[in-house]
This record gives C-alpha cells, structure tokens and sequence, in this order.
C-alpha cells in the first residue's frame, strides 16, 4: 500500500504531537507546583469552630483556633480565602505572640488585639517565609485577614473588634 508523502508527514506529525498534547492538558489541570498537599491528621476548614465578629460595619466569618494543634496549623495549606474570612487564634495568656508563614500559600494581614478587643499592632505578611511577625503589645488574640484587608476596610489600631469569644 502506497501513501502520499503528504500523508505520511501528517500521521507522523500527529503520533509525535498527540503524547506532548495529552502531557500539557495533564499538566495544566495539575494543582500547581508550589501548592501543598494537606497532611493526614490536618483539620479541613470546615472543622474548625467559627465565631462572627465585628470590624466596624464589616462583618467576618472567622475560624476559631484555640487550642495548640490549632494555632499550629493555623492557615496553613489553604490556597484561598472567602472575601471577608479569617482566622483567629485565641491564646490563654496576655502576652507577645509572634506568627511565621511556613507552609502558609497565601500572602495575609495579621490583627493583633487585647482581651477588650482593642486592635494593638496590624502587620503584612509574605506567603511562605519563616520571618517573625511579632506585635509590640502584649494581647491575647490574633486575627489573620487576606493581605490587605484591614488597610482596604480603614481598620487600625486603636479600633476595637465585637464578637471575641473569651480567652481560655
């Protein structure tokens, strides 16, 4: 059996091309390199206690983390958040507590606040860096905020957050 030389380029052509297509549509649907697997044992957002506070007008749906195992983990792992949810990490002691972004994916703002509820220290933190962020005040919560939030809603220190459950 004879084929054209034209025929025979374009089966060639299209048996090389369809293996190099099928690995781009594997790789553009796979998570993407940097994202992070949740490990056995980590808790889904949906786990986690959550408490409605108040920012001024501006109303979040937090996930509460009150206890070791909690704080540790934290927001690490997720790849997004809901426009107006956070975390907050609630701490048995009024003391200076300082957070790091290890295995965190996303860049966040962090709120730190007394036991009135009284925003002390906001500061802006990078996605996966191990740099401290550490408050200049004692307090005895924190709340993690998408990058930007507090800035973008005019919350600063001085400004009181409603809706704090009691610190253990």
């Amino acid at each position: 059996m004879r084929f054209p030389m034209r025929s025979l380029i374009a089966r060639f052509a299209v048996a090389v091309a369809l293996p190099f297509a099928a690995l781009s549509f594997v790789a553009s649907t796979a998570a993407p390199a940097h994202a992070q697997q949740m490990p056995a044992g980590a808790k889904q957002p949906s786990e986690f206690p959550r408490a409605k506070l108040t920012a001024g007008m501006f109303v979040i749906d937090a996930a509460v983390a009150a206890n070791d195992a909690d704080r540790e983990q934290g927001l690490m792992y997720r790849t997004s958040l809901a426009p107006n949810e956070g975390m907050l990490f609630v701490f048995g002691e009024n003391a200076v507590h300082c957070f790091w972004m290890k295995n965190t994916l996303i860049p966040l703002s962090i709120a730190f606040i007394r036991a009135d509820g009284t925003v002390t220290d906001i500061d802006e933190m990078q996605a996966e860096t191990t740099n401290n962020h550490c408050p200049k005040n004692n307090g005895v919560y924190a709340l993690e905020m998408s990058k930007g939030w507090f800035t973008a809603k005019g919350i600063k220190p001085g400004m009181k957050i409603q809706g704090l459950p009691a610190a253990q």
